[in-house]
């Protein structure tokens, strides 16, 4: 059997050895952007915090406060007092024990 009119008589049309070579570059550069892409979805994400000394020194504050034990009777006693009227605030005693917390606190005289 004879195959005739193979290209419709045309003369073949040589090989772009340079344009096979940038099909193959820009499939390879597709199937690398999607190998990264799957890596970096796959991958799980490292998230991290960290604390200033302000917020930690605020954070130690809160334990000891948290920590620290309670006088209930007092704090009740106070409570009926504040609530009858009968409890009355000295402002220089107040004063003097902010200004002692203060320099407690902030280290300074």
């Amino acid at each position: 059997m004879a195959i005739n009119n193979v290209n419709n008589g045309l003369p073949k049309t040589p090989v772009d050895n340079t344009k096979i070579s940038q099909q193959n570059q820009t499939q390879q550069s597709q199937q690398q952007a999607s190998d990264v892409a799957a890596k970096t979805q796959s991958a799980p994400r490292q998230d991290s915090v960290s604390l200033t000394q302000s917020a930690q020194q605020l954070n130690q504050v809160q334990k000891k406060g948290t920590e620290a034990p309670v006088n209930q009777e007092k704090v009740d006693r106070l409570k009926k007092a504040i609530q009858s009227g009968e409890y009355k605030v000295n402002p220089e005693v107040l004063a003097n024990k902010i200004a002692k917390a203060e320099s407690e606190i902030f280290g300074a005289d």
